[in-house]
Formats: structure tokens, C-alpha cells, sequence
């Protein structure tokens, strides 16, 4: 692995490094994203994404962190016309800079981003998956995403997606759940086509028409679905569901955080499927 030293901010790669964090223009054009931190770079690592380059400070980073990441990093296959990935040490003061949050042990990555197509889902026997449209808080998002890893969903499939997949704020909220569970992105029409063809059961999050999440039957192959907490599912999601479902509100409230909404959900699929 290439190593190099950069201490200047006006460094052509510390500039890179930084309009990726803060644009999702760019990260399209590039198909590069930004990771930070020891846990979500190996989580990162682990699902088999490329590094291309990595910055490392060690004035806040142990040699054997760097070590550990670095041998996974030369590990992998590069990708075709993917060059050698490099290292490159930045002081503590410029870490300061380009660094998107605090606590992150001094280790940030390009990576290079990963198709997220529904055509690669693999699905087992009654799958269990999360279904969100035109959720836009890259915090709910990522929520949901840690949710349905700690759940053992199958996929989240996110349709017609007004946040960007790679936020930053996103791969903070989801604490690498991102990288680990398979996520496909798609239109609400392609998803439904795919659904029905894979006779997965549509369970719709909404209050009209509705019965209680917990006398609906879980256990065959299915699909929760949820939109933004604002307006909800479109008529596309309502007209094609199996089941309309929904969570008792005994306040004064008329709706939950999506993320809490899919928690709740997703264990009683997992109560349902384990009794």
C-alpha cells in the first residue's frame, strides 16, 4: 500500500475528501463515499467494500488499528481498473478538519460504493423485509437500517429515496448496519412487481382501513412497508398491500418516529416466527 504524508488542508486529497462528505452530487459522479471511525470501517470491510484510499492520524490512532485495517484493505481483490489503494497520515490538526464527527480513532476511508439493485437480493424461505418510501432524515433512515440488522431482516428496500444511501449522517445513525444489511433502491412500482413475483406479502403502515400489527400473520414471506411520517404511503403502496396494519396510538399523537414504527414491527415478526 502506498503511504503517504499530508499536513496542508489545500492538499488536492484533503479537499477530495471533504466535498464527499458534504456532497451527494459528487459522491454519485465519483461512486465514492465517506466512512470514519473503527467500527464502521471494519463493518465496512467485512460486507466487501473497497478502500480507495485510506487517512490515518497517528497521533490518535494505535499502530495496531492501522495494521488491522490496513491487512484487511490489501486483502481484498481490487475491483477492475480499481488502482492500489493508498494510506495517508494526516496530523492531529488537520484530523481536527476532516474529520465528520468526534471519537472516530482517527481513521476516515474512501470507499467505493456498491450496487444496491433488487435483482441482488439473495432471500431466503419467508423473508422478512423492510420497505420505506421517500423517507427523507438520513437519521431515520439509518435507524430503520440498524433495526432491520438487529432484527435479522433480509433487506431493506428503499423506494424513490430522498436522502442519499451514503450520508454521512446516515452511516453514523445506522452504526455500520448500512455496509451489513443488503439494501436495494428502486422505484415503489418496480417494488411491487418484485414483491408479487417473489409472493411476498405487502403489510402497509397506516391508520385508514387498518387492523392491529400484532393480529396479523407475519410468519410467510413479507414485506413492511412505510412512508414519511408526514404524509405517509402513497396510493400506489395502499392500493397494492395484502394487509393494511397498524400500531395502537393511545395519546394524543397520531403517529411514532419511522425508526420506532419499524422496530416495533420488525420484533413482532421475529415474535411471531419464533414462538
Amino acid at each position: 500500500m502506498r503511504v503517504e504524508s499530508v499536513t496542508s488542508a489545500q492538499n488536492p486529497k484533503i479537499k477530495e475528501l471533504l466535498a464527499l462528505q458534504e456532497k451527494s452530487r459528487l459522491r454519485r459522479e465519483k461512486n465514492l463515499f465517506v466512512v470514519e471511525g473503527r467500527r464502521e470501517l471494519n463493518r465496512c470491510l467485512d460486507a466487501g467494500y473497497r478502500i480507495k484510499t485510506l487517512f490515518t492520524c497517528p497521533e490518535i490512532c494505535s499502530e495496531q488499528d492501522i495494521e488491522e485495517i490496513s491487512e484487511k484493505i490489501l486483502s481484498q481483490k481490487p475491483l477492475p481498473g480499481q488502482c492500489e489503494p493508498s494510506l495517508i497520515e494526516i496530523p492531529a490538526v488537520l484530523y481536527e478538519k476532516v474529520a465528520y464527527r468526534g471519537g472516530t480513532e482517527g481513521l476516515i476511508a474512501e470507499a467505493v460504493m456498491a450496487p444496491a439493485s433488487l435483482e441482488g437480493l439473495h432471500l431466503r424461505e419467508n423473508p422478512l423485509i423492510v420497505v420505506l418510501e421517500s423517507v427523507e432524515k438520513p437519521g431515520n433512515l439509518g435507524a430503520v437500517l440498524r433495526s432491520a440488522d438487529s432484527a435479522g431482516a433480509d433487506a431493506v428496500i428503499v423506494c424513490d429515496p430522498l436522502t442519499d444511501l451514503y450520508n454521512p449522517n446516515l452511516i453514523r445513525a445506522s452504526t455500520g448496519a448500512v455496509f451489513s444489511t443488503p439494501v436495494a433502491i428502486a422505484s415503489s412500482q418496480e417494488s411491487i412487481e418484485w414483491l408479487k413475483a417473489n409472493k411476498i406479502q405487502i403489510l402497509t403502515a397506516q391508520l385508514q382501513d387498518s387492523e392491529l400489527y400484532y393480529n396479523t400473520d407475519m410468519t410467510p414471506g413479507t414485506a413492511i412497508v412505510m412512508g414519511t411520517e408526514s404524509t405517509g404511503l402513497t396510493d400506489i403502496w395502499r392500493e397494492n398491500a395484502d394487509r393494511h396494519i397498524r400500531i395502537p396510538m393511545l395519546g394524543k399523537l397520531d403517529s411514532l418516529n419511522v425508526s420506532v414504527s419499524a422496530a416495533i414491527l420488525l420484533y413482532e415478526a421475529v415474535r411471531q416466527r419464533n414462538r
